[in-house]
């Protein structure tokens, strides 16, 4: 549906106006109630998921075959999947709602309120993406491509386990940052498509660079370790390794992995949120509260 903003119906929003919809946004945010929150957090936990599931399939035995930039743009392109779901079928997403934070200093959602919403919606994803997890790994999608998925996934998720606490949080402030850039120019979008193409640049050079969306994580992470403890030996017959191979993806490596870079993943998001809140809103919200002309 098209917003009256003063402008032709089909142009899309301007910086000052999109930073005061996504002000908005944050505020309706927090009306939502429980069980309506934590279904749209579910929701968007799998459909981050879904992206990075079809990430490692069209990256699954590429190696080798592909030069490696090929193989991350092919990976991070489709990947961008999971935003695109989230922000065109309609979902809460954690690293995307940090931009809230624009509502938080604007004075219109208060601290608590907030820390509800981040906190309902990140649980909620979690469900939504260790539960898509583990329907992957029942239906044995590791076996896919003679094992070349699972040991995409393994290999993936080995590495993420073995970042250091430092790397974790600078890889999750970039991947955010990016997350919700993307998040940002969809509030500018007045059309699908305009949403999908202002969500696949951002969302692919993360993910082809390597960043760090704690989303994702909680997908690969989890079929990781499904797959590693739980795959039969026709697997590892396959793809000529064992699960001494992977020795840094073990619960407390993942638990590590994902604790830091939803710290990086949150200083990322309040980031963007705060420069912009700065650039667009700051002024005209303290004038307004002192009862002075908006500029």
């Amino acid at each position: 549906m098209f917003e009256a903003t003063g402008h032709n119906s089909i142009d899309a929003l301007l910086p000052r106006e999109m930073a005061e919809r996504a002000e908005q946004i944050g505020v309706d945010k927090t009306h939502l109630e429980t069980g309506s929150l934590m279904a749209l957090a579910v929701l968007a936990g799998a459909f981050i998921g879904f992206g990075s599931m079809f990430s490692v399939v069209v990256t699954a035995g590429a190696e080798g075959v592909l030069p490696y930039g090929v193989i991350r743009l092919l990976g991070g392109t489709v990947f961008s999947l999971g935003l695109i779901l989230v922000i065109v079928g309609g979902a809460e997403l954690f690293t995307g709602n940090n931009l809230m934070i624009m509502a938080c200093a604007s004075g219109r959602v208060a601290p608590g309120a907030l820390l509800r919403a981040w906190t309902l919606v990140y649980i909620g994803n979690f469900v939504g993406a260790a539960g898509l997890a583990l329907l992957v790994f029942l239906a044995a999608g590791y076996d896919h491509g003679s094992g070349a998925v699972g040991l995409t996934a393994l290999a993936a998720a080995n590495a993420k386990a073995s970042l250091s606490a430092t790397q974790a949080v600078i890889h999750g402030i970039l991947a955010n940052v990016l997350v919700c850039l993307a998040t940002w120019l969809c509030y500018g979008a007045r059309s699908t498509t305009d949403k999908i193409l202002a969500i696949v640049f951002p969302i692919a050079a993360f993910a082809a660079t390597g960043f760090e969306h704690s989303i994702a994580n909680m997908y690969l992470l989890t079929v990781a370790l499904l797959t590693k403890s739980g795959a039969d030996g026709t697997f590892w017959d396959l793809i000529g390794k064992t699960p001494s191979h992977f020795p840094h993806l073990t619960v407390r490596g993942a638990v590590f992995n994902l604790a830091w870079v939803t710290v990086g993943n949150m200083v990322g998001g309040v980031l963007v949120g705060i420069t912009y809140w700065f650039i667009f809103l700051r002024r005209s919200r303290s004038k307004a509260a002192t009862g002075g002309p908006a500029p």
